[in-house]
């Protein structure tokens, strides 16, 4: 899809290297260079992180419906074992908040026991996916659909915290969306006030921090200094001493999950909706990652790591893992330099597991659930949501068709829709863009300013042009300019004359690319845009956020404003 005309040396990049090596887990591929700086970094971005996780991890597992403990023992075993044997360099796994609406629906329908045999089933099919080189089937999943489907996450997340942040008498909370905020309603006359405020003080507390103090991680000062207070004044709070007994003290036992009544096949669809959770959140996040340390993840490799993460984990009673966007984040800021810093993550919870349970057991329930209302907000991506609303009707529909039933109806069912529908808009746009119209006088004498062999390339200038549509399954195409861009010059011209068509996934790409160039020092021009693609980038606010002076009508202007910025004093 792209290719490249420039002056530029074309030497191969470091991520050029041999599939045999590409295939080996960052750990090993990091370890000749790894120094003791290297080291100290890891091992304060371990502790930082292994603190944020304690109190995410048991929230989680209460929110699932099962113990706490079942999220600790996630955490350890997936964190260690995705660090050294993942594809990310500073991933971090473990329990996730996109989990916690699937695995409360299997253990309600399955018991606890029926989860574990869901949680091996998707890990041996993850190891499969990351065995056959499917891992890169994510990019297959359009923009439109992620959101959707993230959006009504984070929805029914916040819906299952009410209960707990309130302090309401309610003896069982439905699976079901609707039900569940008819329960909340009903119970609302018993709540209680020293709960309903303490948690307001905490998730107002953790607010704050997001705001004014971002670098701090407000969810381990909040879970101190809360159940500090809590404890002291002997506040009327629900613990997790009080609900569940405790934690228990020491290492998880061995045990193989029985399969039960009905066979394998009654647990298929649970399973598949694990793996697909799994696969979209881990490579998610893995490629958040890549954009906050400018390395690139191997998705087969990280697979195959979450699949083995999750054929163990249910073996010592934990809960399905996956990647975690919030924790990775939290591991780079604090400087990460590779997987060392996960696996000392998941040591850290193993000692706070070993010597400090009984401590863990005065955690008040509703400070759990103020954390976790602000996990759902976090990973709500609402901002995407004024995006996506700028997009055509049909991108806009398949966001809300896919929001609508991730909330209201089931989690596959919604992803499952979602892909159809942008399937079928897919091929809309690709048969769209099939013309047939004769060749006149007029159209060779305008042809002429997108002819690239009528021009000169002056020196500082590199130009790639992008052939065919730039829809989803498509995009990943973009990082060879990346991967390319310490070797270009200062100015960087994209000649799109050729893409037919583009989607809200390609213009994400696209903003993604004009970002890295920006960041390298460089300039990014766009050029030659065709009517659909040139309505959609007005219609997005596109062209308003990279400039309008860098979006030329040809590649003939664009080369005219490529020597006005190079003839710019440094």
């Amino acid at each position: 899809m792209f290719g490249l005309r420039s002056n530029v040396d074309p030497n191969v990049s470091a991520s050029e290297a041999s599939p045999s090596v590409r295939r080996l887990p960052k750990f090993f591929l990091m370890l000749p260079g790894y120094r003791r700086p290297d080291l100290v970094a890891d091992i304060i971005a371990g502790i930082t992180v292994g603190l944020v996780a304690l109190p995410m991890a048991m929230a989680f597992a209460i929110s699932s419906g099962v113990p706490p403990q079942a999220g600790l023992y996630c955490a350890i075993i997936a964190g260690f074992i995705t660090s050294f044997l993942g594809g990310s360099r500073t991933q971090v796994s473990g329990p996730t908040g996109a989990f916690v609406v699937v695995v409360a629906g299997i253990v309600s329908k399955f018991g606890i026991n029926g989860l574990f045999v869901c949680t091996l089933m998707a890990g041996g099919i993850l190891v499969v996916l990351g065995l056959t080189g499917l891992g890169a089937a994510v990019k297959y999943i359009p923009r439109p659909v992620i959101v959707g489907f993230t959006n009504g996450i984070a929805i029914l997340i916040a819906s299952t915290q009410i209960k707990d942040f309130l302090g309401l008498q309610i003896n069982h909370l439905p699976a079901d969306f609707l039900g569940r905020i008819l329960a909340l309603y009903h119970g609302l006359p018993t709540v209680m006030w020293v709960t309903a405020i303490f948690a307001s003080v905490c998730l107002v507390t953790l607010i704050g921090f997001r705001t004014y103090l971002p670098r701090v991680p407000a969810a381990v000062v909040v879970m101190i200094v809360g159940t500090a207070i809590a404890y002291t004044f002997k506040l009327p709070l629900e613990t997790i001493q009080t609900r569940f007994g405790g934690i228990p003290q020491g290492l998880p036992s061995f045990k193989m999950p029985s399969i039960p009544e009905g066979g394998i096949s009654v647990l298929l669809p649970s399973a598949l909706t694990i793996v697909m959770l799994g696969a979209i959140e881990s490579l998610l996040s893995a490629v958040v990652a890549d954009r906050m340390t400018r390395d690139k993840h191997d998705p087969n490799v990280e697979l195959t790591a979450q699949g083995i993460a999750n054929v163990i984990s249910p073996l010592f009673g934990g809960l399905p893992s996956t990647g975690a966007i919030a924790r990775t984040a939290t591991n780079i800021r604090a400087g990460a330099r590779s997987p060392v810093a996960g696996m000392i993550h998941a040591l850290v919870l193993l000692m706070i597991l070993l010597v400090a349970a009984p401590l863990a057991d005065q955690i008040p329930l509703s400070m759990l659930a103020a954390i976790l209302l602000m996990v759902a907000y976090n990973m709500g991506e609402w901002r995407e949501i004024g995006q996506i609303l700028k997009l055509t009707r049909a991108d806009i529909s398949v966001w809300a068709v896919t929001f609508g039933l991730t909330v209201f109806a089931d989690l596959s069912v919604a992803v499952e829709v979602g892909m159809i529908l942008a399937a079928l808009l897919y091929i809309s746009r690709v048969t769209r863009t099939t013309t047939v119209s004769r060749i006149t006088e007029g159209d060779l004498e305008e042809g002429r300013e997108h002819v690239l062999q009528f021009h000169e390339l002056p020196i500082g200038v590199a130009i790639y042009r992008v052939h065919g549509p730039f829809l989803f399954g498509s995009t990943d195409k973009v990082e060879d300019v990346v991967e390319d861009l310490p070797l270009l010059p200062p100015v960087v011209i994209l000649r799109l004359r050729n893409m037919t068509a583009i989607d809200a996934t390609g213009l994400q790409a696209l903003e993604e690319l004009y970002r890295h160039v920006q960041e390298s020092g460089r300039e990014l021009l766009f050029c030659g845009m065709r009517e659909q693609p040139l309505n959609l980038m007005q219609q997005s606010g596109f062209i308003e956020h990279v400039g309008l002076e860098n979006v030329c009508t040809s590649v003939h202007a664009a080369l005219q404003r490529s020597r006005e910025i190079l003839d710019r004093p440094a």
